[in-house]
């Protein structure tokens, strides 16, 4: 419990809280004003250890944990006590999203008033006005995106110094969303750079909601000096979890869809296909009606399409019944005007409100406390699964609601095999195992990431008018984050942007690199401050005809069959650069079914699917059809035999590879398998490959006996190479090496060849 000050007119103190104690009395003023009845036990820990030291912190806790506050009440404390009148802003909070940049501005700002403390914006939708104020008389704390960071870098580098020359910590939000992205690659950079400028080290805060491994993100949040980030974590992590998993079965069609297309037909589904599984959507979209209405939740329904296809159903519902819409789609593409209407009804709470939404309301906006949440399809990480579960069941007492949907195939004679085994269903029951036994996917070890290494060439040349290659490699490779990239890598990388047909950069006679031509109208367009994209889709077309666009995120081989529009297709071509796949109907039967939010699955994931399938226990969140789809998925798995052997025949000409590990590994086979001369093509967590039993046995038998592939020679045959945003400008080889770095793990391919020989 937390004691008024000592000059409080309140008659009744309740037990004295040490850390409140520290702080300066205008903040703990200001918390007895909030009448705040205690410190939550993450802002008991923080509180010494920030006011007490200069180390590096992890400050991990559950949504709505009070972490902001654990990082602010005791930084704006040293402020006070230090006094504003060092020239430069004195804290700088970095967020991922402007969003969150909005809400901590209004959190924050009430104290910092209070304080005589500026609290400053600064991101794409603030107005030049506000910033030039802030540029004027830097001080205080500002608030601010990396994107806006980056701007600040080359637009006003020489500026950065004085702005920063009082700076006595940085705090980055959202630390778990950083981690292995290229955001996260670029925002290091960042703050390498930002340390550079400053001449000296600057303390640096890191506040996240799910992190894995904890040490891996001490390495990101200080390279090279991870064992001096102290981390917190908090210890009332411990909450009800109310859930329940349905499961719906979507029948067979009456007709199969069309597959013949010698005579130029384009192989498209049958509407009375699409028909049937639209109706299960009805079915989960009914139930969402009834259970939600009158009440603030957020549904996550994977993609963009899904989201405005639940919206749309749930808004006809409302007129149906004569009830005024409560139900809002949210994703990136939608206006910010209703993105932020949809985000301030939820937090104001005085209408009942549903988003339905992508992963946009998954990161820690304030939008309040929602009652529950509602996941459609296995989210693709537990650490997502975590996120969004801790946007429900915030206050004392209250336990956090989910509802999980998860839709699987009717059994027809021509059912897939992995369409039996259920993988949907198990997928979600072995992520709720893992969620309840407090474990998260770790993030993984740095890439080479060229695109972003692209993106930090430009800005440093931007920034400083021009500079060597030497000081180039030394701020972004052997300091900077970059660490991968060997410096004849780096050297090859700028002769490929220096190449007269890129004409990013160019070599003045003394050596010295400027911008080119291109590189110049790149750097000054605004869209260059931010090193993502979201990715592409690609067109998919067959004979002259699209038939709809997809978005590629695992590597494309000829000869690979892919499963679009409830269809099997072989693709003929990849058209990189036109972001276009020319495809064939492939009448190989029926595929199987995969739906949910698209992402890597980890090698643990993978392993606990493996575990449910073995145990005999049934979950008691699932509902009837749930239990029943269960037991269907275990009979399968045992009437195949797969909890003794992993390879599995079909007919012939065609076997399924069960390597029971993650995309990345998953993938790798795959590519490793295509290089043999088998045609292998990645589902979730098996491969499919279109050669006899025998001959998978023995080329596994070659691939177990021999050493590692090149994971060089792997990426080569992937024809889908430009996948980010700074890609376009790298050779061929250079994008090999990139894919090399990220997508494969050359090592597992033996281990999992002499693996699956072990039946």
């Amino acid at each position: 419990m937390i004691s008024p000050p000592s000059n409080s007119e309140a008659t009744a103190s309740p037990p004295p809280s040490s850390s409140f104690d520290l702080l300066a009395e205008p903040i703990r003023r200001w918390i007895w004003q909030k009448k705040w009845s205690a410190l939550r036990d993450i802002q008991e820990r923080a509180i010494p250890a920030i006011l007490h030291g200069n180390h590096d912190l992890i400050i991990a806790a559950a949504t709505a944990g009070g972490k902001t506050e654990a990082a602010f009440l005791p930084l704006l404390s040293r402020l006070v006590t230090d006094g504003t009148d060092r020239g430069g802003f004195h804290l700088l909070y970095v967020s991922p999203l402007k969003a969150l940049i909005n809400d901590q501005f209004r959190r924050l700002d009430d104290l910092c008033e209070m304080l005589e403390v500026p609290v400053y914006r600064w991101h794409g939708d603030v107005s030049a006005a506000a910033k030039a104020k802030a540029r004027k008389d830097p001080k205080g704390v500002l608030l601010i995106t990396p994107e806006s960071l980056e701007a600040m870098f080359v637009v006003r580098g020489l500026e950065v110094p004085g702005l920063f020359a009082a700076l006595d910590c940085v705090v980055i939000d959202e630390l778990h969303a950083m981690l292995d992205t290229e955001r996260g690659m670029h925002l290091r950079s960042l703050l390498n750079r930002l340390e550079i400028a400053t001449d000296r080290t600057v303390r640096r805060i890191g506040l996240s909601a799910t992190l894995g491994d904890m040490q891996l993100a001490a390495a990101y949040l200080r390279p090279g000096a991870a064992d001096k980030v102290e981390i917190l974590r908090s210890e009332s992590e411990g909450q009800e979890l109310m859930l329940q998993l349905r499961g719906y079965v979507i029948a067979a069609p009456s007709k199969p869809p069309v597959v013949t297309a010698s005579d130029g037909s384009d192989g498209s589904q049958s509407n009375d296909t699409a028909d049937i599984e639209l109706s299960t959507d009805h079915a989960i979209a009914t139930h969402l009606f009834d259970r939600l209405r009158g009440s603030q939740n957020l549904i996550f329904a994977g993609s963009r399409q899904k989201v405005e296809l639940y919206a749309d159903m749930l808004r006809q519902m409302s007129e149906a019944a004569h009830l005024p819409n409560e139900f809002y789609a949210h994703h990136a593409n939608l206006a910010r005007d209703h993105r932020e209407f949809v985000e301030q009804r939820l937090k104001r709470a005085q209408e009942p409100t549903t988003a339905v939404c992508t992963s946009t309301l998954e990161l820690g906006i304030d939008i309040g406390e929602v009652e529950s949440v509602a996941q459609i399809g296995p989210p693709f990480s537990v650490a997502s699964m975590r996120q969004r579960l801790g946007r429900s069941g915030r206050r004392a007492g209250k336990p956090a609601v989910m509802r999980m949907y998860v839709q699987e195939k009717a059994v027809t004679p021509d059912i897939h095999p992995l369409d039996e085994l259920r993988l949907q269903l198990v997928q979600s029951i072995a992520m709720v195992g893992l969620l309840v036994e407090g474990w998260c996917e770790p993030p993984r070890p740095d890439a080479l990431h060229l695109s972003t290494l692209v993106h930090q060439i430009l800005s440093v040349i931007a920034e400083r008018g021009g500079t060597h290659a030497k000081t180039l490699y030394a701020i972004l490779c052997r300091r900077g984050p970059f660490t991968s990239v060997s410096l004849e890598l780096f050297v090859e990388v700028l002769r490929c942007l220096g190449d007269p047909e890129t004409a990013l950069i160019e070599q003045s006679p003394d050596g010295t690199l400027l911008l080119g031509t291109n590189g110049e109208r790149l750097v000054e367009h605004y869209s260059f401050y931010s090193v993502f994209v979201t990715p592409e889709e690609y067109r998919v077309v067959v004979n002259g005809r699209t038939l709809g666009t997809l978005p590629i995120l695992f590597p494309l081989v000829p000869m690979m069959t892919i499963v679009f529009s409830g269809r099997r297709w072989q693709v003929i071509e990849i058209h990189d650069r036109e972001k276009t796949i020319i495809v064939s109907p492939d009448a190989t039967g029926r595929p199987p079914k995969f739906g949910g939010d698209a992402g890597d699955l980890h090698d643990r994931v993978a392993q606990a699917m493996l575990a449910v399938y073995r145990s005999a226990e049934t979950p008691p969140y699932l509902n009837a059809t749930a239990r029943a789809l269960l037991e269907e998925g275990r009979e399968a798995f045992r009437r195949y035999q797969l909890d003794r052997r992993s390879c599995l025949p079909l007919g012939e000409k065609e076997t399924i590879l069960f390597p029971w590990h993650g995309t990345v590994a998953t993938q790798t086979l795959a590519l490793a398998l295509t290089q043999e001369g088998l045609s292998a093509s990645p589902r979730h967590v098996a491969i499919e490959v279109e050669a006899s039993f025998n001959d998978v046995k023995r080329t596994l038998r070659r691939m177990g006996s021999s050493r590692p592939p090149d994971p060089v020679e792997l990426a080569a045959q992937t024809r889908n190479l430009v996948r980010e945003k700074f890609h376009p400008y790298l050779t061929r080889a250079l994008l090999e090496y990139d894919m090399a770095s990220s997508r494969v793990n050359d090592e597992i391919v033996p281990v999992l060849a002499v693996s699956l020989l072990h039946d």
